[in-house]
């Protein structure tokens, strides 16, 4: 972005960064974004660079927001990946197809990555990572268990006593369910090695 200002004669009047901030976020809600719209709405510069459009914005209402900002405040909006100027009617037209297309792309890649994990959890591949239960509830899950407690009353139990989920949440039926299936695993994992 200092070079192509640079190229074009401009004087860079602030350098603002949203890190970490997802483009997705409504662009009033993002600092860096914000400070650099103030600016220009006040009259402190003239044009909004940005290195890729996709990183102004990801969705077409955003953009056009940004745009519409943009026209009211008279300043222009440049995007050096696809050579975007809006100053001009046939830029700002360009920049709203290519939010449009980069909204899409956003949303194919989404749900492209929703297939695949439900593909995966078809073939009983585990998701998401780890779940470690510490060993006292482990313990007394597989105590109450033993003992014939219903789910229902072991879950009511687990709460009452205090224990909380990985996450520190109360336990839910379905979440002592599979906590029930894993001490089976295990179980059955500690009888084959004693078998063999």
């Amino acid at each position: 972005m200092r070079t192509a200002a640079a190229a074009r004669g401009w004087t860079i009047t602030a350098e603002l960064t949203d890190e970490g901030i997802s483009g997705k976020i409504a662009p009033a809600k993002r600092p860096g974004l914000a400070a650099a719209v103030d600016l220009l709405c006040d009259g402190k510069a003239d044009v909004l660079v940005v290195a890729k459009l996709d990183r102004l914005t990801r969705t077409t209402r955003h953009l056009l927001e940004v745009l519409d900002t943009a026209e009211r405040c008279k300043f222009g909006v440049v995007a050096l990946d696809s050579d975007v100027d809006t100053t001009t009617a046939a830029g700002r037209h360009v920049a709203t197809m290519m939010g449009g297309v980069a909204e899409w792309e956003r949303r194919v890649i989404g749900e492209r990555t929703k297939a695949a994990l439900a593909v995966k959890k078809a073939q009983g591949a585990h998701l998401g990572g780890p779940v470690t239960n510490p060993p006292p509830i482990r313990a007394r899950v597989a105590e109450l268990h033993a003992q014939g407690v219903s789910l229902s009353k072991i879950t009511a139990a687990i709460n009452n006593e205090g224990h909380r989920t990985q996450a520190g949440t109360r336990w839910s039926k379905s979440g002592v369910q599979r906590l029930v299936g894993s001490l089976r695993l295990d179980l059955a994992a500690t009888t084959a090695r004693a078998a063999q």
